[in-house]
């Protein structure tokens, strides 16, 4: 039997029944009967915008898959570049096609010299990471003017290499640049993640990161590349839809994950779990947070209401990097806030279970990095999955976006010359 729901206008008397399909109803129909009305959703959290096979999310029962594929068997089996391959391409790369793919990558993670300096030397010396990287991005479009033919596959496929090599680059470039240190060139011998962390930290030559620090980053870079139609990749396509170039749109995508309702999730945990302190601070904090003192950052998601799958990957690579690197006093604190607030009932029957952002940047301090340069590592890793999400619009055909509001302000009225205001 077909799902269907049933609208009628009381006003009128009027029914239209609307058949369910792949969970959502057909918006034409609610013109078709309520022409002029429109569904008041701020935030477009009960809209689907767009039809997607990049990524499956059921937030109830804590599933994420790209292209049908389950994250931890990605997180656990593949390579960054592959990873990307599936999200751009749909399917998993045959040995040849992998091979391909990823030389192209390597080739082309160079920038030119004179747009790394004049772009980043006109930023002030502590210019924020993440802004230097979206204007780098957004700057790679007057470098490339042909990326503008958009529905040119070869030539999609061409700039979509392009910004997933250079993307670290560009990362690291700003990080450098930052600490005012020299640049570092990409060492193209090296596998993805390996060749980001020595130009992140490489000064003297002899920089060899240890491999569990390595697969940490991979992992970490996968488990960042897709999650559907989030502020970032709907930012992307809303762009896109006007046919801009996709460094303009991938620019985008950088500019809405640059705030921290978005992007900065992890150093806020980072933050709640310094102010804690210490191991034995954690029961009196949670019943400050219970009682509205403090919010639990880190817990909960828009989206699931289960256990976030990644969590539970990270959470193990954590383990792995801190048996590098010693004991992190933070890594012991945000054990037990997990196994206390797991334990409480206030927080399970709200659903409050940990996200990706609770453990990320307990691995990103580790490895290194400033708290500035989450948002930016966030971003090399989301990359792959903006791409796929704007080469899908382009080959969708899709309408340039151009949602509707319900006005609220004046009513008409006559322009008041100055001398009677």
């Amino acid at each position: 039997m077909e799902e269907s729901v049933t609208l009628t206008d009381n006003r009128t008397g009027r029914s239209i029944e609307i058949p369910i399909v792949g969970g959502g109803v057909d918006a034409g129909a609610w013109r078709k009967l309520l022409g002029g009305i429109w569904f008041n959703d701020p935030g477009m959290a009960t809209t689907a915008v767009t039809s997607s096979a990049v990524a499956e999310i059921d937030g109830e029962a804590g599933i994420l898959r790209y292209r049908g594929y389950p994250i931890e068997q990605l997180a656990e089996r593949s390579t960054f570049p592959e990873v990307a391959y599936l999200l751009v391409y749909g399917e998993l790369p045959t040995g040849a096609q992998l091979d391909e793919w990823t030389f192209e990558i390597t080739r082309h993670t160079f920038i030119h010299e004179n747009f790394r300096k004049r772009i980043y030397d006109a930023f002030h010396y502590d210019a924020h990471p993440m802004g230097l990287l979206v204007s780098g991005v957004a700057g790679l479009s007057t470098f490339y003017p042909e990326a503008k033919d958009i529905f040119d596959p070869d030539n999609r496929r061409a700039q979509i290499v392009r910004l997933i090599a250079k993307m670290p680059t560009l990362a690291a470039a700003a990080y450098r640049f930052s600490r005012g240190l020299p640049f570092q060139f990409p060492e193209n011998a090296d596998d993805y993640p390996t060749r980001f962390l020595k130009m992140m930290f490489d000064v003297g030559g002899d920089y060899e990161p240890d491999p569990p620090l390595v697969q940490a980053m991979r992992v970490l870079f996968i488990l960042h590349a897709d999650h559907g139609q989030n502020c970032s990749t709907t930012a992307t396509r809303v762009v896109g839809s006007s046919h801009a170039d996709p460094y303009t749109a991938i620019a985008a995508g950088c500019a809405a994950l640059y705030g921290p309702l978005h992007g900065g999730a992890n150093e806020a945990v980072i933050d709640m779990l310094t102010q804690i302190g210490s191991y034995d601070e954690v029961d009196g904090f949670i019943a400050e947070v219970k009682a509205g003192k403090h919010r639990l950052m880190g817990f909960g998601h828009r989206v699931y209401k289960n256990y976030d799958p990644r969590a539970m990957i990270i959470k193990a690579a954590a383990h792995d990097v801190f048996k590098v690197i010693g004991k992190n006093p933070l890594l012991d604190i945000a054990l037990k806030l997990e196994e206390v607030a797991l334990a409480d009932d206030y927080f399970v029957s709200r659903r409050l279970y940990p996200n990706v952002d609770f453990y990320s940047g307990l691995i990103y301090q580790a490895l290194g990095f400033p708290t500035n340069m989450f948002t930016v590592l966030f971003a090399i890793g989301r990359t792959p999955g903006w791409l796929a999400h704007w080469n899908e619009m382009v080959e969708q055909k899709s309408r340039i976006y151009r949602p509707r509001q319900i006005y609220t302000g004046a009513p008409k009225r006559d322009y008041v010359p100055m001398k009677d205001r």
